[in-house]
């Protein structure tokens, strides 16, 4: 992944960025700052300003006198996400049909396009990045200044279990692919129409329809926990 000339400081954030949504770059993966400014060609000062986004973005980790880290996947993480995931999209795309402009709608339409693409492609990563392309623009619908970083921050981890969902391996899951894109197009069709409890009860939808795929790879035994709750069920 070296590159031959010097790179801008936003060069090296969408480097990093893709590396990390698509693991690349592993949870928990160091990151040396000796071999990243050689490998990027960029002087310390404009890469250390670099992690601190990318950890203000939720990217990466800094840890006092151990240097930067990609975000950790853990236990807790994993738990907090599974916990989050539904109600904040449910609280994205409820907004976002509230909220929702003509330009945006319009760019939403563009990433559903995209991502029907990349669909009939074969790359994972891009399969996952287009999908979070097409969230991404909801979030930025929703409008909400205190929601939206909290949703950017899950769409950085939902990128990376994606990752699974986005390689079927039988049958049903690549009929799962369709039919998440499927509901892509009812969840636009929702907010154009700015039915708000058609796009939240589609959110829930949609999460469900990768949900236990993806538990069978990253959930812990036992962690089965009912969504919105913080109990297991009986």
């Amino acid at each position: 992944m070296a590159l031959a000339k010097k790179q801008s400081k936003e060069d090296v954030l969408h480097h990093l960025r893709h590396a990390i949504l698509i693991q690349e770059l592993q949870p928990g993966a160091d990151l040396d700052e000796a071999r990243l400014s050689e490998e990027w060609h960029l002087s310390r000062t404009p890469l250390r300003e670099v992690l601190r986004q990318l950890a203000g973005e939720g990217f990466v980790e800094i840890r006092a006198n151990r240097g930067a880290r990609v975000a950790e996947m853990s236990h807790k993480t994993l738990r907090d996400f599974f916990l989050a995931a539904p109600m904040i999209y449910g609280a994205i795309l409820r907004l976002a049909a509230q909220n929702a402009t003509a330009p945006q709608i319009a760019d939403l339409k563009t990433a559903q396009t995209a991502f029907k693409t990349a669909l009939r492609g074969g790359d994972i990563a891009a399969r996952a990045l287009a999908n979070n392309h097409f969230h991404d623009v909801t979030g930025r619908m929703a409008g909400n200044v205190y929601l939206l970083p909290s949703f950017q921050r899950l769409l950085i981890d939902h990128a990376r279990i994606s990752m699974t969902f986005f390689r079927p391996q039988d049958a049903e899951m690549a009929e799962n692919l369709n039919a998440a894109s499927d509901q892509h197009d009812a969840i636009i069709a929702a907010i154009e129409a700015g039915n708000d409890d058609a796009a939240a009860d589609l959110a829930i939808a949609h999460w469900n329809l990768s949900r236990d795929r993806i538990e069978q790879f990253v959930m812990p035994a036992g962690l089965d926990l009912q969504l919105g709750t913080g109990t297991a069920p009986e």
